[in-house]
């Protein structure tokens, strides 16, 4: 899919912050990591709005013909993770987020305006 995956990253961007996650953070991380192009990160505000955000995630991505390859597994309270290949998709809450710090892992990347990006329509 290549620079496909910017885009369908930019939209699950915008849809999560749609349903009101915080602080939805796009990295371009390629250059950086071996296993994918792209990382987003939001944070939920309770456990009942981490699932909501997961659900509207896997409708983004559906919109898009996209399944996930993997996901985290048992569900946790506090963070998912959702790996659809060349965007890998962590929702933590603020307190997990602040804990493991996943930004300050990838330095080097380059932060993604995801608001700017134009996304071609789901098919």
């Amino acid at each position: 899919m290549g620079r496909g995956f910017r885009f369908v990253a930019a939209a699950a961007a915008r849809a999560l912050a749609d349903k009101k996650a915080e602080d939805v953070t796009l990295l371009h991380v390629s250059r950086i990591s071996p296993l994918t192009d792209y990382m987003l990160l939001a944070t939920a505000t309770s456990k009942p709005h981490l699932d909501a955000l997961e659900q509207e995630l896997d409708k983004a991505a559906k919109d898009y013909h996209l399944t996930p390859l993997r996901r985290s597994r048992p569900r946790s309270e506090i963070w998912r993770v959702v790996d659809y290949g060349g965007v890998i998709v962590h929702l933590m809450t603020a307190e997990s987020r602040s804990l493991y710090a996943l930004e300050k892992i990838y330095p080097d990347a380059r932060r993604v305006n995801w608001r700017r990006e134009a996304a071609p329509r789901a098919r």
